[in-house]
């Protein structure tokens, strides 16, 4: 199963492209599903659905997957994720969207339920689902959730392997109904940050309980019979160790080959900062886009003196976008229409605009799909991706070792390292992310570091303490 995830700069029509995608994608005969977390009916407007309202069941309570609309979705089984009931938007093409409250209740809820002999001793009051409402952070980890999910389903196995009731899948469940995946994402910052997301959480719980630490858990069913009441450490671990699996589970799934990134952007004055932005925040986490969109390109040669002005604009942006993408990656341009795009005629007529046009040179909305990227790219194995980050050998040269990252479009003023024991904290502008160093390197202290030809290089010099002495004493 195919991954894309599309983001960009703030109302540059990310909506618009992930739909156009996911629709090409299903008219080229490939079962789609669109997924987004926005909650205002921007999907629902571009796909020409009905406005998103609340369904209540007999409870009062929003049902998480209604009978009725589930089986209208491909495939007998119902798989237990955190979105809507996928509605059929066109032929070949479901959409849905990411349901975080009810994931982030249904989560806490059996949080608790695990926790409450401990609850009940220092005399807590447990809290009822219908007064729970979500926090920061509950929709990138419902998202995350809803990919792993999909994902396990595509791979054959069981959604609900962690053993959780609320996950779990009946013997009937068969694999994903889905080919393509489409996620609508929020604009790049906060695309980043949910790319981030499983490492940093995986970091702090390795910090807060190590593995190590429970090397004495068979001791605690007896220390448990003891004091008569069971141990907060046992659940406490047994949920970190549910998180850790949950975590690398989602991580995989966005280090994957068969997982890409779209952006979109609007050519304008801000278009090349924020793709020069985007490129080294994704860079940071060792992700590279498939494709850069430039949307809502005017008609050229206007007689008209305003909209010639304003052509002329965004071409010259255009032009910066060419030159900053240079042969990293592909440039994609999506022609406007002359309004905003509501419904699947209005797609189609989006993907054929475009691809009339682009289609030789693998561009236009069409071009996603069939000319680059996404179809082509579909029967690839669903490996781990390469790992651009190399450790380069120059002991016997200048007695040193080069970690080299790449970090393409990165200033050297908004370049900030740290050194912080056997990990490297690396920031890039707005973007941060904490990393291990590899076990050469632990044994070696930084001696200096370059920025050049978009690549970060870090010397390391060994430590004659801790490096290991050739026979010859050396």
């Amino acid at each position: 199963m195919r991954t894309v995830l599309v983001t960009g700069a703030g109302g540059a029509g990310r909506t618009t492209v992930a739909a156009a995608t996911a629709l090409a994608t299903a008219r080229g005969g490939r079962r789609t599903l669109l997924l987004t977390t926005d909650r205002l009916g921007t999907l629902e407007a571009a796909l020409g659905l009905p406005a998103p309202r609340p369904r209540r069941g007999a409870s009062g309570r929003i049902p998480a997957q209604p009978r009725d609309l589930a089986d209208r979705r491909p495939g007998a089984a119902i798989p237990p994720a955190p979105w809507t009931p996928p509605v059929e938007a066109a032929p070949g093409l479901w959409a849905a969207r990411i349901d975080s409250g009810e994931h982030f209740r249904t989560e806490l809820l059996a949080l608790q339920q695990r926790c409450s002999a401990a609850l009940d001793l220092l005399g807590a009051r447990p809290l009822d689902r219908d007064e729970l409402t979500e926090l920061p952070g509950a929709p990138q980890l419902a998202l995350l959730y809803a990919l792993k999910t999909l994902h396990e389903s595509a791979a054959g196995a069981p959604a609900g392997h962690t053993g959780e009731p609320h996950a779990r899948v009946g013997a009937e469940a068969a694999p994903s109904a889905w080919d393509v995946v489409v996620v609508d994402l929020p604009p790049v910052p906060e695309a980043v940050a949910l790319f981030a997301l499983p490492e940093q959480l995986r970091r702090y719980l390795r910090r807060l309980l190590p593995p190590e630490r429970q090397a004495a858990r068979a001791l605690r069913p007896v220390l448990a019979q003891l004091a008569g009441l069971p141990l907060p450490a046992q659940w406490l671990y047994e949920t970190a160790d549910r998180c850790e699996r949950e975590l690398a589970a989602a991580q995989s799934l966005l280090d994957s080959d068969a997982t890409g990134v779209r952006l979109v952007l609007e050519p304008g004055p801000a278009a090349a900062a924020t793709l020069r932005a985007a490129r080294a925040g994704l860079a940071l986490h060792g992700m590279t886009p498939d494709a850069v969109v430039a949307n809502r390109l005017l008609p050229t040669g206007s007689t008209d003196p305003w909209l010639a002005a304003v052509s002329g604009r965004q071409q010259g942006a255009l032009k910066a976008l060419y030159e900053d993408v240079a042969t990293a990656t592909t440039l994609c341009e999506l022609p406007h229409i002359g309004r905003d795009p509501r419904g699947p005629d209005d797609l189609a007529e989006l993907i054929e605009r475009s691809g009339s046009t682009m289609l030789d040179d693998d561009r236009g909305a069409a071009g996603l799909v069939e000319g680059h990227g996404l179809a082509d790219e579909l029967d690839r194995p669903d490996g781990p991706r390469h790992d651009p980050r190399t450790v380069e050998d120059r002991l016997a040269a200048e007695g040193v070792l080069v970690w080299r990252l790449p970090l393409p479009c990165a200033e050297r003023d908004e370049l900030d390292l740290v050194r912080r024991g056997d990990e490297l904290v690396l920031t890039v502008g707005p973007f941060r992310r904490i990393m291990p160093l590899p076990s050469a390197l632990r044994r070696c202290s930084v001696s200096g570091a370059a920025l050049a030809d978009g690549e970060l290089r870090i010397r390391f010099t060994p430590d004659p303490a801790l490096w290991p002495r050739t026979p010859h004493g050396r």
